[in-house]
């Protein structure tokens, strides 16, 4: 990989490597056989930011609403379809922090591989408005 870091150079230079990564872009490292990448918080939410959620929503006979997400098993209901999605959105996060908590038996999982982009768009917003924000409905559902 051009421009691969030495983990040694990386840790006796951390304070200009931890200023490069943000001012100057991702920098690339190897340990041994390992290799890995050094991301801003800014740079890694670009570079998730097409991993958005597109939600279904079912309306009951008894007035509530049921919102599921597409391709994931997150399924929540609520009086209206705004709560429904407030509800779906605690349960993301939710999911986003156990997938994290557990991630070598998630990330290697065949059902729950695919999930890690949008795991980790979820992971690196700055609060729950924008964890609601990355759930998309279809016109005229909510």
């Amino acid at each position: 990989m051009q421009g691969t870091l030495n983990a040694t150079d990386v840790r006796r230079h951390w304070s200009q490597f931890n200023d490069d990564i943000v001012r100057e872009g991702p920098r690339f490292v190897k340990r041994n056989r390992d290799e890995w990448v050094a991301v801003s918080s800014e740079h890694l939410k670009a570079a998730f930011s097409a991993f958005t959620f597109e939600a279904e929503l079912l309306y009951e006979d008894d007035g509530s609403v049921t919102a599921t997400i597409k391709g994931f098993d997150l399924v929540e209901n609520g009086e209206t379809a705004d709560e429904a999605i407030d509800l779906l959105t605690e349960e993301l996060v939710e999911y986003a922090n156990e997938y994290q908590d557990n991630f070598k038996s998630y990330f290697q999982a065949p059902n729950r591989h695919d999930h890690f982009p949008y795991i980790m768009n979820v992971l690196v917003q700055d609060n729950i408005e924008g964890v609601k924000s990355l759930i998309r409905c279809p016109v005229g559902e909510k």
